[in-house]
């Protein structure tokens, strides 16, 4: 059996996806997508980047983490003005996100049903219903 080049994976998504897999897309996207499904914002995947070695500017790191959203590898889950997540599970689900330490958690789409949802105004459609519903530590 072949054994598989380290970047393999994350070069064959950024070439579907229509990216081109210049180095700071590869080293950013083998950080994103090697790990499983996560949530990280871009100061998070900033530092993971720094401590493996990856000079890489926060700005790119938004640049790139916007260019894999537009292209389809990635959602992005605003949780407030202030803090907006990159998930790497781009299939229909909900969050749990936990109010004293900042974490998100998947729910499976069917978990949540929506009723009552109004009809779109005239020359628009629904894309997608996304739900975040904020936990406190119980007393």
């Amino acid at each position: 059996m072949e054994k598989e080049r380290p970047y393999s994976q994350t070069l064959q998504r950024l070439r579907d996806a229509g990216l081109r897999p210049t180095r700071q897309r590869l080293a950013l996207g083998r950080l994103l997508f090697d790990g499983g499904e996560r949530h990280v914002t871009a100061e998070v995947l900033h530092e993971e980047a720094m401590r493996q070695g990856i000079s890489v500017s926060l700005a790119t790191v938004y640049n790139t983490l916007h260019q894999f959203t537009d292209a389809g590898l990635l959602r992005q889950v605003v949780v407030d003005a202030s803090r907006t997540y990159f998930d790497t599970n781009t299939q229909a689900h909900h969050h749990f996100f936990k109010e004293d330490d900042g974490s998100l958690m998947d729910i499976p789409g069917e978990h949540v049903a929506i009723s009552g949802l109004p009809s779109a105004p005239d020359g628009s459609e629904v894309d997608r219903i996304e739900v975040i519903v904020r936990l406190k530590p119980a007393h």
